[in-house]
């Protein structure tokens, strides 16, 4: 299966910020699209950074209550890994797995085409298999 397969299920809609976005109006679109993170782009098309949930926390208890107030520039990650729609789930599976990642944003000719979460490549296994297990069932359910 492939990225453009998960993509044509859930949708392309992905949700970004710009960089001066104050970390406060972040959670309140992370808390909107109920979402763990969200691209930061000066356009909507172009990738600065990625930042979640797990950002706002960590640097929360470093900083306390006065990072609200800071830009999402200053806790996202900027090296952001991505991946194509002609990628493997399998090979992204792998990705995240040993690098640790929940979110990968998609990039088609350069511009942001997606956002494919953890969530949806355990989803994209289980209906996998759920299919392979029916096709089983009508396979042995016709055998005479």
């Amino acid at each position: 299966m492939r990225i453009s397969d998960v993509l044509r299920r859930k949708g392309t809609e992905v949700a970004t910020v710009p960089p001066g976005t104050s970390v406060r109006d972040l959670l309140a679109v992370l808390a909107e699209h109920n979402i763990g993170a969200a691209v930061v782009s000066p356009d909507g098309a172009a990738i600065a950074g990625i930042v979640s949930e797990r950002d706002v926390v960590r640097r929360l208890n470093e900083r306390g209550a006065a990072l609200l107030d800071a830009p999402v520039s200053q806790i996202m990650t900027a090296e952001v890994r991505t991946c194509a729609p002609g990628d493997q789930v399998d090979d992204l599976r792998r990705t995240m797995t040993e690098h640790r990642i929940r979110h990968l944003p998609v990039v088609d000719g350069g511009r942001l085409a997606g956002i494919v979460s953890i969530g949806d490549v355990v989803k994209s296994a289980i209906d996998a298999l759920e299919s392979e297990r029916e096709h089983l069932v009508d396979y042995i359910q016709r055998a005479p």
